[in-house]
């Protein structure tokens, strides 16, 4: 019997329709070198929202799927912003950052239980952004690079 993938498994049973009909949502934050990056800059593609902290092990188990999703994606239809929500310096997530070879844009946040986006009850959680800029599901726990295709491939229009 085939596990169905988290992504897959919150479109089937609903979970992920009400985020179908929400609004266009918008954030801006800086980034490891203090240039600010907003939501909106990647419109067009599909946008992977990771919030996440060093400490957190779950976080640091699926940051290879996310890195090769990212990787996979990045130049054609999808990227990674991954959203750190802890209090840490700037130079010590870089250099935490470099070590875990992360090449998809981190941004700075700090700490906080709701965000533009929505709640962020545990981590890490997920949001996935269409092309038009709307929210399309939310996932609390890891994800794999393989969950995400699947979920964007069954709802590319």
């Amino acid at each position: 019997m085939k596990l169905i993938p988290a992504f897959l498994m919150a479109a089937i049973l609903g979970m992920a329709a009400p985020f179908a009909q929400a609004a266009v949502v918008d954030f801006e934050l800086p980034d490891l070198e203090g240039k600010a990056r907003k939501l909106s800059d990647y419109r067009g593609k599909w946008v992977v929202v990771n919030y996440w902290a060093t400490w957190c092990p779950p976080c640091l188990e699926e940051m290879p799927e996310l890195e090769l999703f990212h990787n996979n994606h990045k130049d054609k239809d999808a990227v990674v912003l991954g959203v750190n929500l802890e209090q840490i310096s700037p130079n010590a997530l870089r250099d935490f950052v470099d070590g875990q070879f992360i090449s998809y844009p981190v941004l700075l946040s700090g700490p906080k239980a709701s965000t533009e986006l929505g709640r962020v009850p545990g981590m890490p959680t997920s949001f996935l952004i269409a092309p038009d800029g709307k929210i399309v599901a939310r996932q609390v726990g890891t994800v794999t690079a393989a969950d995400l295709e699947g979920f964007i491939e069954a709802h590319k229009n």
